[in-house]
């Protein structure tokens, strides 16, 4: 048993001494447009932080796990807010945490190509509309990321888009979100 805590120890240790992990920060921009019958179809600016580790399993493919507080802006363009002289706003602040969990290719240059699924979960959304916000959005959301990051180590530049896949409204009208991402990164290790 001995020997086997001992030889798992050192395979451990050879592992991580070999390991392509890597962690960093990232900060950025996004616009956000939210397609359905009670939203507006511009693009609203919002913003992006958080971090991320990556995992090469060669020079060509690696894995990315990210996670960002992401706040995602929109404007609700019905007709009753139009009525009502916009007494509730019609502005909305969607606050959420994103995990994006990325397939990287890397190519033999400055560029890493990535795609995946996005998992999201809203933190707080805004409560113009006599205080109840919430029931407005749904409290999750999923899509689908494709991507690509300029490599000039140790900053990244990141341009990407989001596809929401799930209808986010909380009420009879479907809604789905669309989101353009652009960022700078901070490689640390």
């Amino acid at each position: 048993m001995r020997k086997f805590f001992l030889a798992s120890a050192l395979v451990f240790a050879y592992c991580s001494a070999h390991a392509q992990i890597h962690l960093g920060a990232k900060a950025g921009a996004n616009m956000t447009k939210i397609d359905g019958k009670s939203f507006s179809e511009k693009y609203k600016l919002g913003y992006q932080l958080g971090g991320y580790a990556y995992y090469d399993f060669s020079k060509m493919i690696g894995l990315q796990l990210e996670v960002q507080f992401n706040q995602s802006n929109t404007q609700i363009s019905d007709r009753y807010s139009d009525v009502l002289f916009d007494s509730f706003g019609r502005g909305k602040k969607l606050n959420y945490i994103t995990i994006p969990v990325l397939f990287r290719i890397n190519s033999q240059g400055a560029l890493t190509f990535l795609a995946g699924p996005q998992f999201s979960f809203i933190t707080d959304s805004d409560k113009n509309i006599l205080e109840n916000g919430t029931k407005l959005f749904r409290s999750s959301d999923i899509g689908l990321v494709g991507g690509v990051d300029l490599n000039i180590r140790p900053f990244i530049i990141s341009a990407r888009y989001v596809w929401g896949l799930n209808d986010i409204s909380g009420t009879e009208n479907k809604a789905t979100g669309r989101q353009i991402q652009l960022g700078l990164g901070f490689e640390i290790f």
